[in-house]
């Protein structure tokens, strides 16, 4: 039985449910054009967290050789998921920016 695969594995199939959920909040962040009820410090902390997965795995490649169709899939996840949450990132100063016009009275 090889572990590292295993443990690839496993990595990429969390990354990649992780992921699920940031499309179905990006589509909420979309329709409804509010900024209440996200939390910007939580979304730069997974932000943060991602690069350092990102880092993770190019310090892999470079150093140990790592290679193969999970480990790449797992990578492929993270940066998936990064660029995810920086649209949900922008997509909530773009809401905030809707509050504000709608607290001085003006249509969204």
């Amino acid at each position: 039985m090889d572990f590292g695969l295993i443990m690839e594995l496993c990595e990429a199939v969390t990354i990649f449910c992780f992921g699920l959920s940031w499309p179905i909040s990006i589509r909420k962040s979309l329709v409804s054009k509010t900024a209440q009820g996200k939390s910007l410090f939580f979304e730069i902390f997974l932000l943060l967290g991602y690069a350092f997965g990102i880092t993770r795995k190019i310090i892999q490649i470079a150093v140990l050789g790592c290679d193969g169709a999970i480990f790449y899939l797992s990578f492929f996840f993270y940066i998936l998921n990064f660029i995810e949450i920086s649209v949900d990132v922008a997509l909530y100063f773009r809401n905030r920016k809707f509050d504000r016009m709608r607290a001085q009275g003006v249509t969204v």
